[in-house]
């Protein structure tokens, strides 16, 4: 198995560092990495979603995803696609012949999000997250 080298960054997030092979690994974890880092199977990695790689976190030797970062990540997703949606319409919604019908295609949006909204803070596990999130 291919190894890797983790440890808890200054953000409290996690740094992973995939040594190249010109050094050992044992000589990369000296020179490059802070002490407290560790080496571990890089299989130990394959579970988690990069999707929220600013949501993980070290606990002892075992990486997982802090829910509550996780779903701050979905949201910012969410707000953003929002944004994107409703972006066409900004200008429509000047044009007075195009008001009435603009503002019903602005309500199905807020309601979509709306709807995301809730699911993602109901969400209680990583999948569900990411389901309830925009997807692309």
């Amino acid at each position: 198995m291919s190894q890797v080298i983790i440890y808890a960054n200054s953000n409290g997030g996690v740094s992973v560092c995939y040594p190249t092979g010109e050094l050992s690994i044992e000589d990369v974890k000296a020179k490059d990495t802070p002490e407290h880092s560790i080496i571990v199977d890089a299989s130990t990695l394959s579970g988690l979603d990069d999707v929220f790689f600013d949501a993980w976190e070290l606990n002892g030797n075992a990486v997982s995803v802090n829910l509550s970062k996780a779903k701050t990540i979905a949201h910012e997703k969410r707000r953003q696609t929002r944004s994107a949606e409703f972006a066409p319409l900004d200008i429509k919604a000047t044009i007075p012949s195009e008001a009435a019908a603009t503002e019903a295609a602005r309500q199905v949006i807020r309601d979509k999000y709306a709807a995301m909204q809730t699911a993602i803070d109901a969400a209680s596990t990583v999948d569900e997250i990411k389901a309830a999130m925009p997807q692309g």
